[in-house]
């Protein structure tokens, strides 16, 4: 299987830079990792707003997808008590192996879509561990990260 995957935050990106890096890029569909996805920090990218802005702006389709979400536990636990990022990393990896994910879509789901959050980079942030995780499980994902 070959499967194209890009990865984009919102944060400290004007709706200009987000909405041209997607475009550039050639995704077909964003798809939505947040738990969080109407907060008022959110901007341009609040769920119905952004729904709205990808299709209008970009012919982008959107999808939420909370399953390749973490909890609100293991998000408050290392968002508002600071914690560790590896005890967040190895949580997260285990709700997704108990939530089964591989089997809850298809790699068909994902082919030239973008997984979207909050965090600017990757490196410390779900959506670089929810293509990972896939792409262990499937194979043949090839990750861009837009940033």
């Amino acid at each position: 299987m070959d499967l194209d995957l890009f990865t984009i935050g919102f944060t400290q990106k004007s709706a200009r830079e987000f909405f041209t890096l997607l475009q550039r890029a050639g995704v077909r569909k964003v798809v939505d990792v947040r738990l969080n996805n109407n907060s008022q920090l959110a901007g341009f990218s609040k769920k119905e707003d952004l729904a709205y802005f990808l299709k209008e702006v970009a012919g982008i389709e959107y999808v939420h997808l909370p399953d390749l979400a973490p909890t609100q536990n293991i998000l408050d636990e290392y968002k508002k008590n600071k914690g560790e990022w590896s005890i967040y990393e190895r949580k997260f990896l285990e709700l997704m192996s108990e939530r089964k994910i591989e089997n809850k879509i298809t790699p068909s789901v994902l082919q030239g879509g973008c997984l979207l959050c909050s965090e600017h980079l990757p490196h410390h942030c779900h959506r670089r561990l929810v293509a990972e995780y896939l792409c262990e499980k499937w194979g043949g994902i090839k990750t861009k990260h837009l940033t």
